[in-house]
C-alpha cells in the first residue's frame, strides 16, 4: 500500500467518524491488506477496543459504502505512484494520549491544547520627546497605551500621564539615583512577572549614556529590550522656535556638551557653524567668552529657548557680546548660537499664537464641549473642563409625558427647543412609546443654538426656523412669526426646557399670539465641587480665562468652587450669559460677537492678542493674566 494511501482516510470513514465518533479519542490500528474503506468505518464507529458487536455492526453499515471507496482510492493510487509524499489533510487532528506512546486521532485542538509557551520578557524603553506629549512616535504611544507600568524620568511623568492612568506611573529621578540597576530594576521586575512594562526617557536618549546602562543592566537580567526614539530636541525645538540649524552661511552644526571642558573652540569660531547646546543656558556666560575669545564675532545671534515645544515655551534672542556680559543662571534651557537664529523672524510660529500657554477653564454641562476644547489647543491654550451640573428628568414625569402625547396626536402647531438637553429629552421620552423623528411629521420645528440644531439633525430632524447671527432664543424670537387664525389652525407652542430656565422667550411667544405650554423636561443639578487644587486654581488666578456658556454655569460654578480670581478673563457666549455673570459679580471681560463656541473663541483671541500688544509696547516679556495678576476684573 503507497504510503499516501495509508495516511489518507477514505471519505465514507470519515463520514463515519464525524456521525458516530465526534470527540472520542480511539487508538490508531494500523493499515494491512483489508480494504481501507472497511477497516476505517469500523474502526472509527467502534466506541472501545472491547465493544466487538459494535464493530461488527458498524462494518456491516459501512458494506454499501466499500464500492463507492474503493472506486474513489484507485485514482488515488494512480496519484501516489507520482506523488509518493502526499500531505495530510488539515482536517485530521492528532495528539498524544497520555495513557499510552501512540498518537490518538479525532481528539479537537480545544481539547488538548498544548501548554503555552511563555513571552520573553520585555522592557520598552520609549524617548518622551522634546516636552509635547503629541511630539512622541506613533509606536511609543501605542505601547504606552497597552502599558500595565511605565518607569518615567521626572521630566517625562507628564508625558506618561497624558497616555496612562497616573496609578501606572513610577516617577525616577536620574539625578539621584545614579545606579542604572536600581533606576532599570522596578520595569525589569514587573517585565519577569508578566506586564507590559515602558521605561519612558526625558528628551533624547540617544544623546545621553542612561540608556546604554539601563539596556545592560536589562540583558543581564535575561529581559528583551525594543527602543523606541521620538521627535529629538535637536532639530524639535529649533522648529517650535521658529528657525532651523543650517542656511545661509551656516553649512555644519555640532551638538555640544555644555559640561565638556575640553571643547575645541577654535573650531567654533566660523558662521559656517551652528552651535547647539541642549541644556547650555546656565554656563552661557562661559560659553559666549570662550567662543569670543576664540574669534567669534560679537554680533552673533544667540537662541535661549526654555521648556522648547510646551505651552510653556519662552525663546528670548540676544547676541555673543551681551551673553558674555550677562549675569549667571541656574536655569535651564535649550542654546542656539549662529546666524541661524536670524530666521526666527520669519519663521516664529508657535509662541505668535493668540492664547499660547493660557489656561483656560471650561465650566461643563452636558452639552459636548469637545469642538470647544479643539479650537482652544489650536489657538495655543491649555483647556481645563469642570463638571458643573448634571441633567436629571423632571421630579413629576407626567407633564412632559401628556405634552410628548399631545405632539403626536396634533395638539400643537410648533415645539422649539433651546438646547440640546431639550432635545434629547424629548427624544428619550419618544423612544420610551416606541417612537422616532416621524412624530414630527407636519409640526413646525424652532431652534436656537448651534448645538441644539445639531442634535435635532442627529436625530432625524431639520428645523424650520432658526435664528441668524448669535442664535440665542432673543434672535430666535425676533423671528418667530405671530400667531395668523387665517394661516395656523392651532395656536400652540410646545417648549420643553430646563427647569430653571428664564421666561423671556415665553413671554415673548404669548405677546406674539401663541398659546405657550412651557413644559420642564429636565432638571439641572448642580455638580459636585472640583478637586482642591482646582478650586485654589479658580480663587487664586491659577487660570488666564474662563469660558462660560450658558447662564446655569455662571451660578454653578460660583455655587461650587466660588467666584474666579480678579485677574481671571470672564468671557461669556452671550448677553443673557453676561448678564447672568454681572448679578454674581463678575466683570465680564470678553463677549462673543457670535453666541456659538467659535464665536466665543474668536473673542478670546482677539482678547489675547490685544493683551499681548500693550506688553510689548511696555516692555514686557509677561502678558498671561495668571503671570500679571492684574487687578479690577471682578466687581466689588
Amino acid at each position: 500500500m503507497s504510503p499516501a494511501k495509508k495516511d489518507r482516510p477514505t471519505r465514507p470513514a470519515q463520514a463515519a467518524h464525524k456521525k458516530k465518533a465526534a470527540g472520542k479519542t480511539v487508538k490508531k490500528a494500523p493499515a494491512k491488506k483489508s480494504a481501507p474503506a472497511k477497516k476505517a468505518a469500523a474502526k472509527k464507529s467502534a466506541p472501545t477496543k472491547k465493544s466487538a458487536p459494535a464493530k461488527k455492526s458498524s462494518a456491516k453499515k459501512a458494506a454499501p459504502a466499500k464500492k463507492a471507496a474503493a472506486e474513489k482510492s484507485a485514482p488515488a493510487k494512480k496519484s501516489s505512484a507520482k506523488k509518493p509524499a502526499a500531505k495530510k489533510p488539515a482536517a485530521k487532528k492528532v495528539s498524544v494520549s497520555p495513557a499510552m506512546d501512540e498518537p490518538t486521532e479525532g481528539t479537537s485542538a480545544r481539547a488538548a491544547a498544548p501548554a503555552e509557551i511563555p513571552e520573553t520578557p520585555t522592557v520598552s524603553f520609549v524617548s518622551a520627546g522634546p516636552g509635547e506629549p503629541e511630539l512622541i512616535a506613533y509606536r511609543g504611544a501605542r505601547l504606552l497605551a497597552e502599558a500595565t507600568l511605565v518607569v518615567a524620568d521626572t521630566q517625562a511623568v507628564p508625558v506618561a500621564e497624558a497616555f496612562v492612568d497616573p496609578e501606572l506611573v513610577i516617577a525616577v529621578d536620574p539625578e539621584s539615583v545614579t545606579n542604572a540597576g536600581e533606576r532599570i530594576k522596578p520595569a525589569i521586575d514587573a517585565a519577569k512577572s508578566g506586564g507590559n512594562v515602558v521605561r519612558l526617557l526625558a528628551q533624547d536618549p540617544a544623546l545621553g549614556s542612561e540608556l546604554l546602562g539601563e539596556v545592560g543592566a536589562a540583558r543581564r537580567a535575561k529581559v528583551d529590550v525594543e527602543v523606541v526614539p521620538a521627535v529629538s530636541a535637536i532639530t524639535g525645538v529649533p522648529a517650535y522656535a521658529g528657525y532651523g540649524l543650517l542656511g545661509g552661511k551656516a553649512r555644519e552644526v555640532r551638538v555640544l556638551d555644555a559640561q565638556d571642558s575640553t571643547i575645541a573652540w577654535e573650531r567654533l569660531s566660523t558662521p559656517r557653524t551652528t552651535a547647539v547646546f541642549p541644556a547650555g543656558a546656565n554656563r552661557l556666560v562661559h560659553i559666549a567668552r570662550s567662543l569670543l575669545d576664540a574669534g567669534r564675532a560679537g554680533s552673533t545671534p544667540v537662541a535661549v529657548t526654555r521648556d522648547g515645544t510646551t505651552v510653556d515655551q519662552y525663546t528670548y534672542v540676544t547676541t555673543l557680546a551681551e551673553a558674555a556680559e550677562s549675569t549667571a543662571t541656574r536655569k535651564g534651557g535649550f542654546v542656539v548660537i549662529g546666524e541661524v537664529v536670524e530666521q526666527r523672524e520669519r519663521l516664529d510660529w508657535f509662541e505668535r499664537k493668540s492664547l499660547v500657554g493660557w489656561r483656560v477653564l471650561i465650566p461643563r454641562t452636558q452639552d459636548n464641549t469637545a469642538a470647544l476644547v479643539s479650537m482652544l489647543r489650536r489657538h495655543g491654550a491649555v483647556p481645563s473642563e469642570v463638571p458643573t451640573i448634571s441633567v436629571e428628568p423632571p421630579r413629576t414625569p407626567q407633564q412632559v409625558e401628556r405634552a410628548v402625547r399631545g405632539l403626536v396626536e396634533g395638539r400643537y402647531e410648533w415645539v422649539g427647543f433651546t438646547s440640546a438637553n431639550a432635545v434629547r429629552a424629548v427624544r428619550e421620552k419618544l423612544q420610551e412609546y416606541g417612537l422616532d423623528a416621524r412624530s414630527f411629521s407636519g409640526l413646525k420645528v424652532a431652534a436656537s443654538g448651534v448645538g441644539t440644531v445639531d442634535a435635532l439633525i442627529e436625530f432625524g430632524v431639520r428645523p424650520d426656523l432658526t435664528p441668524g447671527g448669535d442664535q440665542s432664543t432673543s434672535d430666535l424670537l425676533d423671528v418667530w412669526p405671530p400667531f395668523d387664525s387665517l394661516l395656523d389652525p392651532i395656536n400652540k407652542v410646545f417648549l420643553p426646557r430646563a427647569d430653571i430656565a428664564t421666561d423671556t422667550l415665553v413671554a415673548g411667544l404669548t405677546e406674539l399670539g401663541w398659546e405657550v405650554e412651557d413644559i420642564t423636561a429636565f432638571r439641572t443639578v448642580r455638580a459636585a465641587p472640583p478637586p482642591a487644587p482646582v478650586r485654589e486654581a479658580i480663587k487664586t488666578g491659577g487660570f488666564d480665562a474662563v469660558l462660560f456658556t450658558s447662564s446655569s454655569t455662571v451660578r454653578n460654578l460660583v455655587g461650587i468652587a466660588g467666584k474666579p480670581h480678579q485677574s481671571t478673563i470672564i468671557a461669556c457666549i452671550g448677553p443673557n450669559t453676561a448678564k447672568t455673570a454681572e448679578e454674581h459679580g463678575l466683570r465680564v471681560d470678553v463677549l462673543a460677537d457670535v453666541s456659538t463656541p467659535q464665536g466665543l473663541v474668536a473673542a478670546l483671541a482677539e482678547k489675547g492678542d490685544s493683551l499681548r500688544e500693550q506688553a510689548v509696547s511696555k516692555g514686557l516679556e509677561e502678558w498671561r493674566p495668571s503671570k500679571r495678576k492684574a487687578a479690577g476684573r471682578r466687581k466689588s
